[in-house]
C-alpha cells in the first residue's frame, strides 16, 4: 500500500514477561502481529507499521530502542502491554529512547466473552493494569508521550494512530533540518527575532544566514531557457493578467518574478535547505520582493518566514509535512486587519504578497501591483481567496527561557463582500471562542502576528508535536476564558522557573 510517509516506518512494540510461558507468549506475539498488519493496512494510517518480537527483558527493551535510535526510517514506536510487563524492566530502554512514543491502550478482544471467560483468559488480556504499569514509569520518568486509549479496530483509535504518525514524522523532518536567512530581519521587531543556539539545541534544526548577494548571484545565472518554461507554467496553471502575458507591458517584469523562483529555488536545493525566510529591508540586488516565486515555494513544502522570522519559516514547514497528502493546505500567514461590526466580528488575514496558494479556494490570478515600500520594482503575486471551514492558526515565539507553541482554532468564512483593490491573497475568519477574547487571549500569551494557518491540521496534531519537541503547547479555543487562560500562563512560568 502507498503510504504517504514512506519509506518512514513506526515499529510496533509489545511488552510481556517470561512468567506466562512459551504458549502465552505466542498468542502474545499473534495477537500483536494481527494489530500491526491491520494499523499498514488502513488507508486512514499514513506510514507503515512494523511488527517488532515480543519484549520480556530489560536486555530486550534496551536493544529494541537502540535500534530503534539508529535506525533512519524509524520515526516513533507504538507500546502496548498486552499482558502485565513489570515497568522496572523499561526504564533504561526509556532512558535512551530519542524517538517519538506513542502508549497504545487497548485490548486484542474488543467485548468479554461473558459466556467462556475464565482465567487463562483473563491472564492472557491483562492491558488494563498492564498498561497502566507501564504508564506510571512513563509518568515517574517525567517522559512526554502520545497516550491512545480504545479498540484498535476503531476508527476513532486509527484516526489518533495517524494523528502521532504525521507529528513523529515532522518531528523527523526537523533532525538535521537546515534554514536560511537572505539577510537580517527587519529592524526593531521582536518576535522575529529569538535564540537560534537554543533553537537547535530544542528542536534539532540549524538557521544560518547569507548576505542577499550570495542569492542575488544565483538569481542572475538562471538559464533564460528554464525561465520560458516557467513562464509557460504560470500560464497553464493561472489567470495570468494581459499585461503580464508575452508582449504585454509588464512581461518583462513575469520573467523576472519567474528568474528569482527559479533562483531561489536553486540555492535552496544546493544548500538543502527547507526553508528561508527574507525581508523587504534587505534586497540588495533584486530587482522586486519575491511574490509568486515564495508562494509556489511553499506549494512545494518549504518553509517560509516573512521578515526574517525563521521561527514560523520552520514550523510552516513542519505543518506542511505533518499534513502530507491531506486535503486542504497550510501557508504563512498574518492577522492583518480586523472587522468589528457587532455580531459579525471577523479577521481578515494576509500579508503582503506571500500567502500560499495551496489554500486557495479557486484559480489564482497572476497580477502585479505597486508595493509601497520597499524601494524595488512592482512585484508580481499570485491572488486569490479562501474557502470557508474549520482552520487554525499556530505561532512559535521564544519566550526567553523556553519556546511556546500558541494555537487558535478559527472558522474561515467564505467571502461576503468582493475587494477588486485588495491586490493579495486573503482570507476571512471568525476568532474562537470570539474575537475578543480570542484576540485578548493571543496578546496575553504574547502570540506573534506570524502565524501558519492551516486548513487540514487539528489541534491534536499539534499537541502530539509540541510533546515531542518538549515544549508547551497554549490552546485558545472555544472553551477559552480569560481568566483561566491567565492563571494557566502563571502556572506555565512558574513551571519553566522551577526547571531552568
Amino acid at each position: 500500500m502507498n503510504k504517504a510517509f514512506h519509506p518512514f516506518e513506526v515499529w510496533f512494540v509489545t511488552g510481556s514477561q517470561h512468567l506466562y510461558g512459551p504458549e502465552t507468549l505466542a498468542q502474545v506475539a499473534r495477537h500483536s502481529q494481527e494489530i500491526a498488519t491491520a494499523f499498514t493496512n488502513a488507508a486512514s494510517i499514513s506510514a507503515a507499521i512494523v511488527y517488532k518480537p515480543v519484549l520480556k527483558t530489560p536486555e530486550e527493551i534496551t536493544s529494541l530502542c537502540r535500534q530503534a535510535n539508529n535506525d533512519s526510517n524509524c520515526i516513533g514506536i507504538i507500546a502496548w502491554m498486552h499482558t502485565f510487563s513489570p515497568a522496572k524492566m523499561w526504564i533504561n530502554g526509556l532512558k535512551i529512547l530519542q524517538k517519538p512514543l506513542c502508549h497504545l491502550h487497548t485490548q486484542f478482544n474488543r467485548d468479554i466473552p461473558w459466556g467462556s471467560i475464565d482465567m487463562d483468559f483473563m491472564n492472557l488480556n491483562q492491558s488494563a493494569h498492564g498498561d497502566r504499569e507501564f504508564g506510571h514509569m512513563m509518568t515517574r520518568m517525567r517522559l512526554e508521550r502520545t497516550v491512545v486509549t480504545g479498540h484498535w479496530q476503531s476508527k476513532m483509535v486509527q484516526h489518533q494512530i495517524d494523528v502521532f504518525i504525521r507529528a513523529a514524522a515532522a518531528w523527523q523532518d526537523w533532525q538535521g533540518a537546515r534554514f536560511v536567512r537572505f539577510g537580517d530581519n527587519m529592524r526593531y521587531v521582536s518576535v522575529t527575532e529569538g535564540d537560534k543556539v537554543e533553537a537547535e539545541l530544542q528542536f534539532g534544526y540549524s538557521v544560518n544566514t547569507h548576505g542577499v548577494g550570495d542569492l542575488v548571484q544565483t538569481i542572475n545565472a538562471v538559464d533564460e531557457g528554464a525561465v520560458d518554461t516557467l513562464i509557460n507554467e504560470y500560464l497553464e496553471l493561472y489567470e495570468v493578467h494581459e499585461q503580464l502575458q508575452p508582449g504585454g507591458a509588464k512581461a518583462d517584469a513575469l520573467r523576472d518574478a519567474a528568474r528569482i523562483e527559479l533562483g531561489i529555488e536553486q540555492f535552496l536545493s544546493a544548500g538543502n535547505y527547507k526553508g528561508y525566510t527574507n525581508t523587504f529591508e534587505d534586497l540588495h540586488g533584486m530587482l522586486q520582493l519575491p511574490g509568486i516565486a515564495t508562494q509556489r515555494l511553499m506549494a512545494k513544502g518549504y518553509g517560509f518566514g516573512a521578515e526574517g522570522d525563521w521561527k514560523t519559516a520552520a514550523l510552516v514547514r513542519a505543518m506542511k509535512t505533518m499534513a502530507k497528502g491531506l486535503d486542504g493546505g497550510n501557508s504563512f500567514m498574518e492577522d492583518y486587519t480586523y472587522h468589528f461590526e457587532e455580531g459579525n466580528e471577523m479577521v481578515l488575514g494576509s500579508h503582503m504578497l506571500e500567502i500560499c496558494p495551496s489554500i486557495a479556494h479557486a484559480k489564482p490570478t497572476c497580477e502585479i501591483h505597486p508595493l509601497g515600500i520597499g524601494g524595488k520594482a512592482d512585484p508580481v503575486r499570485l491572488v486569490f481567496n479562501v474557502a470557508g471551514g474549520p482552520a487554525l492558526n499556530a505561532s512559535m515565539v521564544d519566550m526567553g527561557n523556553r519556546f511556546r507553541l500558541l494555537v487558535n482554532t478559527v472558522e474561515a468564512i467564505e467571502p461576503q463582500h468582493d475587494l477588486p483593490l485588495l491586490p493579495v491573497a486573503r482570507v476571512l475568519w471568525k476568532t474562537d471562542p470570539d474575537m475578543y477574547t480570542g484576540c485578548s487571549a493571543w496578546i496575553f500569551a504574547g502570540g506573534a502576528h506570524h502565524t501558519c494557518y492551516s486548513q487540514n491540521l487539528t489541534t491534536s496534531h499539534l499537541q502530539a508535536f509540541a510533546d515531542m519537541a518538549g515544549i508547551e503547547m497554549v490552546l485558545i479555543d472555544k472553551n477559552t476564558t480569560i481568566n483561566q487562560l491567565r492563571k494557566e500562563l502563571k502556572w506555565s512560568d512558574v513551571s519553566y522557573k522551577l526547571q531552568s
